[in-house]
């Protein structure tokens, strides 16, 4: 009778200790998920969270803009930009849940406030995607928007390269025209956090360096306009939203001669080091404009 009751001892013991393991390997896997979903956030809840394409979104080391705005402005900021989106949704007639439609930022913003990101997972389960999308989605489910202090919108260059209606008047809020996504977008983001500090940067110079022929953005009507129509209707989305905007297209880049887009960027668009750098600089320059005059979220 006492060898058995040594033997169960012993293995009660033994099944205490595999349950203590087991709850800390768990333990340990779910700490190192939290912190890869939290992504470039650090670990920790963001301050600042960039929206925007390639510009912002392409590099994703310690020179991408976000990457260098953390370090300027010495606050957290999390890189949820994804190369090859736009403000609109850009297949009309095709499911919510296609590609061009479900990383819009309009979709984006609605699932923030929702706080749900199932549409966005299906598709990353579906489909192929660039293959630090899945890593984004996670980490803004992951983001407590109600506690983000600023949010900064970098889009407009894929919406002209989709051909994208700037505006519909008959319906303001039309999610397939540039505008009236950007209206839903700024709305959502604001039910979710009424003092959310939201601030709109336009598109950058851009020039076809691979064209036949020497032509800039400025110069080329796809079909809904040039680049610089889409500009002014951020800068007038601004005023009519009562948002902030940092207008990176007029005076960031040089464009006087055909030659510029060599300084500051790698393909005409996209741009180099050195132009991520001065991005930075000057977004960070006119977020700390105002220093001194606390935001509170009333224009």
């Amino acid at each position: 009778m006492s060898e058995t009751l040594y033997v169960l001892k012993h293995q009660n013991r033994r099944s205490i200790v595999h349950s203590v393991l087991a709850v800390c390997l768990f333990a340990a896997l779910f700490l190192a998920a939290f912190c890869r979903k939290q992504g470039n956030a650090g670990g920790q809840q963001p301050e600042i969270v960039v929206f925007g394409d390639s510009i912002c979104g392409q590099v994703r080391d310690e020179t991408s803009v976000p990457a260098r705005l953390q370090e300027l402005l010495g606050r957290r900021v999390y890189n949820a930009a994804m190369g090859g989106t736009a403000m609109a949704q850009q297949k009309d007639g095709r499911r919510q849940d296609d590609i061009g439609n479900c990383f819009s930022m309009i979709e984006l913003a609605k699932a923030v406030e929702a706080g749900d990101f199932g549409v966005q997972r299906s598709v990353l389960v579906r489909e192929r995607i660039v293959e630090y999308f899945p890593e984004v989605i996670e980490g803004l489910a992951e983001v407590d928007f109600s506690q983000v202090d600023t949010v900064l919108l970098e889009y407009g260059i894929n919406d002209y390269h989709g051909v994208t209606r700037i505006q519909d008047p008959e319906d303001p809020y039309d999610a397939y025209t540039f505008l009236g996504a950007l209206r839903t977008a700024v709305e959502s983001l604001r039910r979710v956090n009424p003092r959310l500090r939201i601030v709109l940067v336009t598109p950058t110079y851009a020039w076809y360096v691979h064209s036949e022929e020497r032509r800039t953005y400025e110069e080329t009507d796809l079909g809904e306009g040039t680049l610089n129509d889409y500009v002014n209707a951020v800068i007038q989305a601004a005023e009519e939203l009562d948002v902030e905007v940092i207008d990176v297209y007029h005076a960031l880049y040089p464009h006087e001669n055909w030659e510029d887009w060599e300084l500051y960027t790698i393909d005409g668009v996209h741009p180099n080091e050195a132009g991520r750098r001065r991005l930075a600089e000057y977004i960070a320059d006119a977020l700390t404009e105002y220093e001194g005059t606390p935001w509170n979220g009333s224009g």
